[in-house]
């Protein structure tokens, strides 16, 4: 569901978001957030009612703007080379500005909060997964990659993509990763496996 908001409403949900990801949920008072949002207290009770749901609004605004980005880096041509797939999401997600790995980071914090609604860092791994299942799917029916479990593949992909470009870049001090090399390494381990030829 894609939330519609006006030019006030998104004043309001950007201000909080960058409050909740920059100091965390606490210090994002509606006072606080009204004036980052250059407005009055009263307007953002009047355009969310409570506290609770401009930031469930905000989380679901600024999450949907990332899975766009993340079904858009993801999507394939039916002819794409398994390399050049995998190589260009390590190298478009290393380039993701970011606010995007913020919202990311707001989704992992999510984790933490008992909730009857799907986490969204489950929602990010769902939408991920699928694309690259639905891939490796393609590249079996091609004859493209042996026969395997195109799920199994799509996770082990997932966890080093998730694990070095996403964890990386969020919580690392400073990232010495050239997405180019490393995602190099990583298909060639992925292509040729870890075994030596016998001589």
């Amino acid at each position: 569901m894609k939330i519609e908001l006006d030019n006030t409403e998104e004043k309001i949900v950007r201000a909080t978001f960058d409050i909740i990801q920059k100091e965390g949920l606490a210090k994002a008072t509606t006072k606080r957030i009204a004036a980052e949002a250059g407005v009055n207290e009263v307007t953002v009770f009047r355009k969310f009612k409570n506290k609770n749901n401009l930031v469930e609004i905000t989380k679901a605004y600024h999450f949907q703007i990332l899975i766009d980005k993340l079904d858009e880096i993801f999507d394939f041509r039916e002819d794409e080379e398994t390399d050049e797939y995998l190589r260009s999401n390590f190298t478009e997600l290393i380039n993701l500005p970011e606010e995007d790995f913020s919202i990311i980071k707001v989704a992992l914090e999510d984790v933490r909060a008992v909730s009857d609604k799907k986490l969204l860092i489950a929602q990010i791994t769902d939408a991920i997964l699928d694309k690259f299942e639905e891939f490796f799917t393609l590249q079996i029916e091609e004859g493209r990659i042996r026969k395997v479990n195109p799920r199994v593949l799509g996770t082990l992909c997932y966890s080093i993509t998730f694990q070095s470009l996403v964890l990386w870049k969020i919580y690392s001090e400073s990232i010495e990763l050239d997405g180019i090399d490393y995602s190099t390494e990583f298909l060639d381990i992925l292509n040729n496996g870890i075994r030596i030829e016998d001589a």
